[in-house]
């Protein structure tokens, strides 16, 4: 199956969700939640995670969480990483409570599309149906346009397990990651934006970890992760417009430390795109 057809089979069956001037959408991805091991990811920023997604939930945010939410190809029990991280889910489940929470599953936490994973549904994609009729948004991982993560993803999380996670410890980078691997981002991101032209839609991913928002010609962004060194990075839409936005640790002139929300480039409506 080719990347295209494996794009267009993530959006079968898609929950469809209206995006009105109204609307407000917060998306975040490749959270990589792990054990609170070294190879946790996710811990050192989980304290910038909850800040942001408290004020989301203060503003009425809905959170959409694009993949790889839970790093399950290096850790085999969720139980763990819900232990070790209970903030994180204890805040998530205030969204559920209240309608506001989806969850999409990447090639990091596949095993979530498995029906007996959870009590709630776990989507391989979502559609953002736009009121305007401009470009209506399409959101899934992205992990479709990598056929080593995608058809071959057990065989890729045996690699990960048993042989690239040990040689990490050692300082040896993955070469079979998009995200650290500059060649496999490039050719997986060049794949995403032609299908996002080629559909006439505006494409939201993760899975490459690195953030943008796209533009008329190009348009395919992503939300970036939650597991830079410092930061997070994510988008809202909200007036029918797309925001990058990084939150990190700033310090005022008295020293004392903050939690800050920086945008980062301009924002962009979808009439422009």
């Amino acid at each position: 199956m080719s990347a295209a057809k494996r794009l267009g089979a993530a959006f079968k069956d898609a929950p469809i969700l209206l995006l009105a001037q109204s609307s407000r959408y917060v998306i975040i991805s490749d959270c990589h939640r792990g054990t609170g091991k070294a190879g946790d990811n996710f811990l050192k920023n989980e304290y910038l995670y909850l800040a942001a997604l408290d004020f989301y939930f203060r503003k009425g945010f809905t959170y959409l969480e694009l993949g790889d939410g839970d790093e399950l190809w290096e850790n085999r029990s969720i139980a763990r990483i819900r232990e070790l991280h209970s903030a994180s889910f204890e805040m998530m489940n205030r969204f559920f409570l209240e309608g506001r929470l989806y969850e999409l599953y990447g090639n990091h936490d596949m095993v979530k599309k498995k029906p007996s994973f959870s009590e709630r549904r776990i989507y391989s994609g979502m559609i953002l149906k736009d009121c305007e009729q401009k470009r209506d948004i399409y959101l899934t991982h992205g992990h479709q346009a990598d056929f080593l993560n995608s058809s071959l993803w057990r065989f890729s999380r045996f690699l990960v397990r048993y042989v690239w996670r040990p040689l990490e410890a050692l300082g040896i980078p993955d070469p079979t990651s998009a995200s650290k691997n500059n060649t496999r981002k490039e050719k997986s991101e060049r794949t995403l934006t032609r299908w996002a032209a080629e559909n006439n839609c505006v494409l939201i991913t993760g899975h490459t970890h690195r953030p943008m928002i796209g533009t008329k010609d190009a348009p395919y962004c992503n939300s970036g992760s939650c597991v830079h060194p410092g930061d997070i990075t994510c988008i809202e839409i909200e007036n029918r417009c797309l925001t990058l936005v990084k939150w990190s640790v700033k310090a005022r002139h008295d020293f004392t430390l903050y939690t800050a929300r920086e945008i980062l480039g301009k924002t962009v409506c979808l009439d422009e795109m």
